[in-house]
C-alpha cells in the first residue's frame, strides 16, 4: 500500500462534479492499493500516519502528530501510485489491486484511521475527482507499507 501525505491547511475534493470531502489543518492522503496488499498493510500505514510527527511545536520543530494539533484527514483513492513507467511512455497499472479488492482495503484503511483520528473524510472511490489543496510547508511524504514491514523484522 502506498500513501502520499501532503500536509495542508485545508483540502477538498469534488467527485463527478459534486462536493465529496474536505479537511482543515492536517493531511491530504492519496492512497494506492497494490495487488499484494492486505489488512496488515492498511494497519501499518494507519498507525504510522496517526502518530507521524510533522506538525510544528511551540519552538517551530516538527514534533507534533495529528492528534496533538486537532488535525483532520482527507483520503482520496489513487491507483496511479502503482504506475509502472520503465518501458515506453504510457504507464501500466498492473501492480494495482483489482477494483473490488482495492475498494475493500481502501475502506478498511479509512475505518482504521477513523479509530485513531476524529475527523476523516474521503473522496469517492473510482470517481473522477478534482482536488483543491492549500499545501502547508510544503511537507510531502511518500509512505509504503512494504518499507514498514521491513522495519519490523
Amino acid at each position: 500500500m502506498k500513501a502520499v501525505l501532503q500536509r495542508v491547511t485545508r483540502a477538498s475534493v469534488i467527485a463527478d462534479g459534486e462536493p465529496a470531502g474536505r479537511c482543515g489543518r492536517g493531511f491530504l492522503i492519496l492512497l494506492g492499493v497494490g495487488k499484494e496488499d492486505t489488512e496488515e498493510d492498511a494497519l501499518l500505514l494507519a498507525n504510522k500516519i496517526a502518530a507521524f510527527r510533522v506538525f510544528s511545536d511551540e519552538n517551530g520543530k516538527m514534533n507534533l502528530a495529528l492528534k496533538d494539533v486537532g488535525g483532520e484527514v482527507l483520503v482520496v483513492s489513487n491507483f496511479t501510485l502503482y504506475a509502472s513507467y520503465s518501458h515506453g511512455n504510457r504507464p501500466d497499472f498492473l501492480q494495482s489491486a483489482p477494483p473490488a479488492e482495492a475498494e475493500r482495503l481502501y475502506e478498511h484503511f479509512v475505518a482504521l484511521l477513523r479509530e485513531r483520528i476524529p475527523t476523516v473524510q474521503t473522496g469517492v472511490f473510482g470517481a473522477d475527482m478534482q482536488i483543491s489543496i492549500e499545501a502547508d510547508g510544503p511537507i510531502t511524504v511518500m509512505m509504503e507499507s512494504d518499507k514498514l514491514k521491513k522495519g519490523k523484522k
